[in-house]
């Protein structure tokens, strides 16, 4: 298989690049034109109000994305041009976005965060070079090679992306991809005043899950991560390293996001008994799963994907957790907002995509627990 399809670090580099446009353009909101080309900034002045906090953010955010963009052109077989093109890479992101500043009133377009947006990307894509060169990413090849199976990185990339979904408060913890109300909302506001907005269901006030349901929710919504590294990880070792981690990230991952809404006080407080209880049955289900093949993985996390988004999304909204947000939303997480919210409602939708790929595509032999 050539390595352009095995390295992982070309779909890093695309979530990369979609964390850095939202960061540079959210809240994406009251665009306008004040009658000046968008590249005026470059003849601008120099601005006098900079923070050593803001040199060290614009310079180490574009360092990941020159590093990922020329290794992966380098994995890809263009060794050669891989620096050039990790330049110029983030330096042309880095010039439209400060350009499309312009258009947003809460954002300032600057020669300096384009100067040090570029030399973040040019020390990624050194870094890269020099990584490749010396051979420093030997081990992570071998480790690929030794853990990671040969399908495409896709269903790593979003298996690694779980944790960060799982910051965003959701009314049920742990439970991503509650949109039906939203997307319902939504699309009642494009289709009224025409004849199409008579064939959308009534909205009902949905009843609370009872405590067991809710147990219920979080432990299939809990076992789906888990279930998505087993249909990628055929050696018995790795899925109990899989496990290990998971034990370790999902009640650390609710403890933050917890601690992020309500304070660090209150980090604790959402690990209700039906939420413990969630935890306990995924785990057992996880341990009782390390000997699943990987197509059988795969299989049982559309099942559970499917029932876990059936009851989340009948699940309502309380009021206090409506006025919760608002921490997130208004508070000093304004920047992360929108991101994490997007990555929870659409990591559940992402993992059925892999899981579907890998249970149609995947041959199914014989699982050997003693590899």
């Amino acid at each position: 298989m050539p390595a352009s399809r095995r390295t992982i670090a070309a779909p890093l580099a695309l979530c990369w690049v979609v964390l850095v446009v939202h960061a540079s353009l959210y809240p994406f909101s009251g665009w306008r034109s004040q009658d000046m080309p968008p590249w005026s900034y470059l003849e601008a002045p120099w601005s006098p109000y900079w923070t050593g906090f803001d040199v060290w953010l614009n310079l180490l955010g574009y360092l990941p994305l020159g590093f990922l963009f020329a290794l992966a052109l380098a994995r890809s077989g263009c060794i050669r041009w891989a620096w050039v093109l990790g330049l110029l890479g983030p330096a042309l992101l880095s010039l439209l976005l400060e350009g499309l500043q312009s258009y947003l009133p809460q954002r300032v377009p600057s020669r300096l965060d384009l100067l040090l947006n570029a030399a973040g990307g040019a020390i990624g894509a050194l870094l890269a070079l020099l990584f490749t060169r010396w051979r420093l990413i030997t081990p992570w090849n071998r480790f690929r090679e030794d853990w990671l199976s040969h399908e495409p990185p896709v269903g790593y990339v979003v298996l690694l992306l779980w944790p960060l979904a799982l910051l965003y408060p959701t009314p049920v913890p742990y439970g991503l991809g509650q949109v039906w109300a939203r997307a319902l909302s939504a699309l009642g506001a494009w289709l009224q005043d025409t004849p199409f907005s008579q064939w959308l269901p009534a909205q009902v006030e949905a009843p609370a899950l009872s405590p067991l349901v809710q147990a219920l929710a979080v432990a299939l919504s809990l076992w789906t991560p888990l279930l998505l590294g087993f249909a990628q990880l055929p050696r018995l070792r790795q899925r109990l390293w899989l496990v290990l981690a998971w034990g370790l990230v999902a009640p650390a991952s609710g403890a933050l996001s917890a601690a992020l809404t309500y304070g660090p006080s209150r980090a604790w407080d959402g690990f209700t008994p039906p939420i413990c209880l969630g935890l306990g049955l995924a785990a057992s289900l996880g341990l009782a799963g390390l000997w699943l093949s990987r197509r059988a993985s795969a299989v049982l996390l559309l099942l559970a994907l499917g029932l876990a988004l059936g009851l989340l999304n009948g699940a309502p909204e309380s009021p206090y957790f409506a006025v919760s947000l608002g921490a997130w939303s208004g508070g000093p997480f304004m920047r992360i907002h929108g991101l994490s919210q997007w990555l929870g409602w659409l990591w559940p939708y992402a993992a059925l995509g892999v899981g579907l790929r890998l249970a149609l595509r995947m041959p199914s032999p014989h699982y050997n627990a003693q590899a």
